[in-house]
């Protein structure tokens, strides 16, 4: 599927710097999206409890609530809960994208970025996004006592509903839609956030181990291929 028509994709941009929301704004913009701006996240709450957006670019370092409690809230209700999110940080270290990832973050940036790095990122949200919404359409991923349905995103372990968090859901639903498979912590990765995302092993096993931990009795579908990475087996 195709990248979404960038006329029709609604943008919100929440960054406090205004020499970077503007270079931001002025790009996207020139690639045809709408956007929004919120200057702090009391303002970006606002809004996401508003309006529903396709996209949210976030900052991390926000005056008032920063971009990690934003996500958290918005994760939580609203018409936004499902909505990609792209982390803006000036933090490298792999113990903040990790966090960054657990708090719903869909994928991030550093700063400085360079410019088409961060549109690429942007279109390959929002395309996985299309392509999600378009799959919800069609199923409910069924293995042994686990259901995993797609449109409503609830997880059932022998009746029993499972919550996880984006991440782990989008992993999870990964594992399923390729069982039989073994998919490396690249190619999970990837599939998750998008290509060219920097891999850190420890990413992709914390998230797994979140994962078979809410699993509880489910949690023997997901195994682990010593050196490799992970596969729900075949029936």
């Amino acid at each position: 599927m195709a990248t979404p028509n960038p006329s029709a994709v609604k943008i919100l941009v929440v960054e406090d710097e205004r020499d970077v929301r503007d270079l931001m704004l002025l790009h996207l913009n020139r690639e045809g999206y709408q956007c929004q701006v919120a200057e702090d996240g009391e303002q970006a709450l606002a809004q996401t409890q508003k309006d529903k957006y396709h996209l949210l670019v976030l900052d991390w370092m926000l005056p008032g609530v920063n971009g990690l409690e934003i996500c958290k809230r918005i994760r939580a209700s609203g018409p936004n809960a499902q909505v990609p999110v792209l982390m803006v940080t000036a933090r490298a270290d792999s113990s903040d994208i990790v966090l960054s990832l657990e708090m719903g973050a869909d994928d991030y940036v550093t700063k400085p970025f360079e410019i088409p790095v961060f549109l690429a990122r942007v279109r390959s949200l929002l395309r996985r996004a299309a392509i999600q919404a378009e799959s919800s359409k069609l199923k409910v991923l069924s293995i042994g006592k686990l259901k995993v349905n797609l449109e409503s995103h609830d997880v059932l372990c022998e009746n029993q509903k499972v919550s996880l968090t984006p991440s782990e859901f989008k992993m999870l639903v990964a594992l399923c839609e390729n069982r039989g498979k073994v998919l490396s912590r690249e190619k999970l990765i990837g599939m998750v956030q998008g290509d060219g995302v920097a891999v850190i092993d420890r990413t992709v096993d914390t998230h797994i181990f979140g994962l078979r931990k809410k699993l509880g009795a489910c949690s023997e579908v997901v195994e682990t291929i010593r050196g490799i990475g992970y596969r729900i087996p075949a029936e």
